[in-house]
Parts: structure tokens; C-alpha cells; sequence
């Protein structure tokens, strides 16, 4: 594992930074890219060498793949990408919701995933590479009027359709979907549900499967 290289979108906090530092303990150098280039900075100066801050907006092309041509530079490589910028959106269903909000949460959550998607594979595919996404367990089940959870809805079926297309030249393609994780997508904390560490685990989990394991995806739920 030593040496290995992930991209992780929206990594200034959360299940993006927790994941940054897991990897960098277990060996991996680290891209991490989001807007806040303050955070990022205070992230790498804990990390060290091995981590590297890529200011960027995840809804531009054009800083994705600027970022992973600096990631790769840097490091020589990148074996795996971690699309994990999200957003959530106002309440109020389909008959209250704000049209405009449901826009920015689908150009991030929706199209966003997919511009990490395209920007990593010439990247990821020399080297049979990883791709992760963040989908969630909103996106397993039916929830009344939820747009959020109809994009991961999308996340969790183009995740498999990926798989199918990486698996052609030897990649991989996981989802990993969690429940409620006390971030702060929530406006309270959640401190009795899933911890970003844990979801940092299971993304971990994936990337360290043997070369014959094709991890397609991992769901887990706060316990009870």
C-alpha cells in the first residue's frame, strides 16, 4: 500500500477529512480538494508530507482536473479518487421546496460526483484503479418528497453502471452509504449516530480489499 495515492473531494471536514487522515496513517498519500482553502491547509500541516491541499470547486471540471494534475504530479500517481462533495437542501418536498436550492444540491451531488468521475479515470485506469463514492442509505429507500435522497438515488445507480464500466480494464467501483453521520450536514449534533470515522473506515475497507475482492458496496447504519 505504501505510496499509493487518493483524491478526496470535499475533504475540508467531515467523512472527507476523517477519511484523509485514516488513509495517511494506513500509508497513503493524499489529495484534498474542496473550497475552503484555510481548512485544507490546517489539515495538511497535521498530515505532513504525504497530504497535499487542492483548493477547488467540485462543480468546476476545470479544478478537478487541474487539482489531480497537480495531485499526480506531486506524488506520481493517483490509484484512487474519493467523490464524496455533497450537500443537502431545504425542506418542503416536491410542493415547498426551493427550485434554485435543488439546483446547486443536483449541480454538486449529481453532477459534481460525475466531474470527479470523468476528471480521475485518465488518471485511475493505468493503474487499475479505485473510484469511491459517497451515496446513503437515503438513497436504499423511499423518503417522502426527498430530492436529496433521489440524488443519491442517481449516485447509488451510476455507481453500479461504473463498476461495469471500470471493471473492463481491471478497476474497481465502490459505493459506501451510510446513515445518519454527525457532520455538519446536520444543523444539531448527532452524537449517537455514525461518527465521520466510521464511514472513513469503511471507505478504507474498500480501498484495502485484496486484488481479487470487488467490493461493490458498503451500507452501514448507526447500531440499534
Amino acid at each position: 500500500m505504501a505510496d499509493k495515492t487518493l483524491f478526496i473531494t470535499g475533504a475540508s471536514s467531515g467523512i472527507g477529512e476523517a477519511t484523509a487522515r485514516k488513509a495517511v496513517a494506513a500509508g497513503w498519500n493524499v489529495g484534498l480538494f474542496a473550497r475552503s482553502a484555510d481548512k485544507l491547509e490546517k489539515i495538511v500541516a497535521d498530515l505532513g508530507d504525504r497530504a497535499l491541499a487542492l483548493p477547488g470547486d467540485a462543480t468546476s471540471f476545470d479544478d478537478q482536473v487541474a487539482a489531480l494534475r497537480t495531485l499526480g504530479e506531486r506524488f506520481g500517481t493517483v490509484n484512487a479518487a474519493f467523490a464524496n462533495a455533497g450537500r443537502g437542501t431545504s425542506k418542503g418536498g416536491a410542493e415547498k421546496g426551493e427550485v434554485d436550492d435543488w439546483q446547486g444540491m443536483v449541480d454538486l451531488n449529481v453532477m459534481g460526483m460525475l466531474k470527479t468521475v470523468k476528471a480521475a479515470l485518465p488518471w485511475l485506469k493505468p493503474n487499475r484503479g479505485h473510484m469511491v463514492l459517497t451515496g446513503s442509505a437515503a438513497g436504499r429507500r423511499h423518503i417522502a418528497g426527498s430530492v436529496y435522497g433521489a440524488t443519491k438515488w442517481f449516485v447509488h445507480g451510476y455507481a453500479g453502471n461504473l463498476a461495469e464500466e471500470m471493471k473492463d480494464w481491471g478497476g474497481r467501483c465502490t459505493v459506501v452509504a451510510p446513515g445518519m453521520v454527525n457532520t455538519g450536514f446536520f444543523d444539531e449534533p448527532k452524537p449517537d449516530k455514525l461518527q465521520p470515522d466510521d464511514v472513513a473506515e469503511a471507505v478504507m475497507l474498500a480501498l484495502d480489499a485484496s486484488e481479487v475482492t470487488d467490493v461493490r458496496e458498503v451500507f452501514l447504519m448507526p447500531r440499534g
